[in-house]
């Protein structure tokens, strides 16, 4: 009989309280908490916090960590990061991302036949953003020199023993990688012999990275001996790296291989300190990066998603994934058309975008019985007091958004999901990933990073050791496609990457992040609807099964235009998923393709005001790995 009733409790328990058990467990801290990609990398972290380092200086430490081990990043790519300074009580958006070089024009690329830019390549890449982010960051909000934060990463550089998913993903792209002389010796020091790339656990040596970053260390540490200030001495090591003997051989090395990136480039760029967007979703306030992050589309998910009894449905019931994925396809679908670089006209109407009164007319919408394969961009400009300059362009891609902002049907292309639904290139391109990276402590300081660029194979610039991005891919050559993300020398694509800071009652409340491509903003709003709506632990939240849709847009890859091409009722879910929740997504018009993980990787950090802890969550999808004390 006592069985009987435990058993009868537990069950009674399950239908009014989401519990699971997680394959790694919860990270608890009262102290500080580091998480990211690679398991050193967040010993990175950890060992800056136990010098006396802040949150900002363990994210910069985890940062170089990650980019020394070639963490689907490289120093070359770019780094954007939310900062929460309890200081001065409020967020902030660090833009480090790089622009289109000098040349990078859409009849550049024409003329080559192209209709995006490369995905890989000296031709790809924009300017270096992550070293300038990173001195950035640490120099206005951090307490550490350069040289304490990059001892961990500069240790790597002299010779680390290198995990199997890096080595292994060397020697898959040594064709490509044989194209470039310095990433050759570099990434395959047995070339010529069966394996040419390191063996997992060999130890992995970069001289020229760690030439290069003992340069910047001196830099500073010379600018320290003149009696410059902290903050002026890790400027003198950004200074070295865009003006001095470090650009100049990165930009000798670029273009030795064909690239574009030249002098003036690199002198002109800065990170620039933003302004975040945000958005309020039944009292929690959602920060994100501006439009040329794709970070506004969860914001713009969230306020359709408020017109919906989301936890009535059922977490992944069927009327809860329908929701979900045409709530995502309307955003995106105004991701894909409307967000570009702030700072280039056209002006994105981001205040209509971002309108609790325009998503409510796009949450209607929805279809509550199928889903909709013809969903379109809206018309946010009557919600600014404007008029939609761009109907014309709208009207010629087959989306005539009528007065009362509805597009009518049969206005996207028509797609058979089923020709795709096994094309793994496409999904390839979907998923296309690189590291995140979390941080806490408890003075109060925040920090999530989504770094990026330079993946493996990357084309490395010279004798510098750095990696270039591969980002250009993400402009457009054709501006029907999206008028306010067209290539352009100076400009900044619109990305993937989407750092996320959450605060209620004026304090965080969780800060996450994760790698993916055009799923991340995916993700990341299943995992705060997990919490928010469904009471998840943040280890569940980050573990649990979420859903994909490819009725987007690709950002990455494909060098046609059909490649890229949205997959209406594509839809990814996992393989638990119940066999009669499977049969109402099929008659409901989805195209099912099957993961036994679809949660991220997604890491992230919640804040247990009530007992004055940390909770982390770090993804159990690879190698992310995290910290706490």
């Amino acid at each position: 009989m006592k069985c009987f009733i435990i058993f009868v409790f537990t069950f009674h328990l399950s239908l009014f309280t989401f519990c699971q058990q997680t394959q790694k467990p919860p990270l608890h801290g009262k102290n500080w908490m580091a998480i990211t990609g690679k398991p050193l990398a967040a010993e990175a972290g950890a060992m800056t916090f136990q010098k006396g380092g802040n949150a900002v200086d363990a994210a910069c430490a985890m940062l170089a960590a990650t980019c020394t081990m070639w963490d689907v990043l490289s120093w070359g790519g770019e780094t954007q990061a939310l900062i929460y300074n309890p200081k001065a009580g409020k967020v902030i958006a660090i833009d480090g991302l790089g622009v289109a070089p000098s040349g990078a024009t859409v009849d550049f690329f024409k003329n080559k036949g192209m209709n995006f830019p490369p995905e890989y390549g000296p031709l790809a890449a924009v300017t270096p953003g992550t070293p300038g982010g990173l001195c950035y960051m640490l120099a206005e909000y951090g307490t550490m020199s350069l040289k304490e934060v990059l001892a961990p990463a500069m240790q790597l550089a002299a010779g680390y023993p290198i995990e199997a998913q890096t080595a292994n993903s060397m020697e898959r792209g040594k064709k490509m990688i044989k194209q470039w002389p310095y990433s050759t010796s570099v990434f395959l020091p047995h070339e010529g012999q069966e394996r040419e790339a390191p063996e997992a656990g060999e130890i992995f040596v970069q001289k020229d990275l760690l030439e290069t970053l003992t340069k910047m260390v001196d830099a500073e540490q010379q600018a320290l001996k003149q009696k410059k200030t902290r903050k002026e001495a890790i400027y003198a090591a950004m200074e070295r790296f865009y003006k001095g003997d470090i650009a100049k051989e990165f930009v000798r090395g670029a273009q030795e291989q064909g690239g574009l990136i030249t002098m003036e480039d690199l002198a002109k760029w800065k990170p620039i300190e933003e302004e975040p967007l945000h958005v309020n979703y039944k009292g929690i306030d959602v920060y994100k990066l501006q439009q040329w992050s794709q970070g506004p589309s969860m914001l713009q998910a969230l306020n359709i998603l408020e017109n919906f009894d989301l936890k009535s449905m059922g977490y992944n019931s069927s009327r809860y994934i329908n929701t979900l994925y045409q709530t995502m396809s309307l955003a995106f679908a105004d991701r894909d058309f409307y967000y570009g670089d702030p700072y280039f006209p056209p002006a994105e109407p981001m205040k209509g975008l971002l309108d609790k009164a325009y998503a409510k007319q796009r949450a209607a919408l929805i279809n509550p019985d199928k889903n909709d394969p013809d969903i379109g961009p809206g018309d946010p400009y009557p919600f600014e007091g404007k008029t939609n300059p761009y109907l014309n362009i709208l009207k010629q891609r087959g989306f005539n958004v009528d007065t009362d902002n509805k597009t009518n049907p049969g206005a996207t292309p028509s797609h058979d999901a089923t020709s795709f639904v096994n094309d793994s290139a496409y999904m390839d391109r979907l998923w296309r990933g690189t590291t995140s990276v979390e941080a806490a402590d408890k003075d109060g300081w925040v920090v999530s990073v989504t770094p990026s660029g330079g993946w493996l194979p990357a084309c490395i610039a010279g004798h510098t050791g750095v990696g270039m991005s591969q980002r250009l891919q993400s402009f457009v050559l054709d501006s029907t496609l999206d008028p306010f993300n067209v290539i352009e020398p100076g400009k900044k694509p619109r990305v993937t990457l989407t750092p996320t800071l959450a605060m209620k009652d004026g304090k965080p409340f969780m800060a996450f992040a994760v790698q993916g491509g055009d799923t991340q903003d995916q993700n990341l709003l299943q995992c705060f609807l997990n919490v928010v709506e469904f009471g998840m632990t943040i280890q569940e939240a980050v573990e649990a099964a979420n859903i994909n849709t490819d009725q987007l847009w690709l950002s990455l890859g494909g060098e046609q235009v059909k490649d890229r091409q949205p997959h209406p009722g594509s839809i990814l879910i996992n393989s638990n998923t119940p066999d009669y929740v499977r049969r109402e997504l099929i008659k409901m018009g989805y195209k099912l393709t099957f993961d036994d993980r679809t949660s991220g990787p997604i890491n992230a950090i919640y804040f247990d005001w009530k007992h004055g802890s940390f909770w982390g969550g770090s993804s159990n999808h690879g190698e992310d790995y995290g910290i706490g004390w």
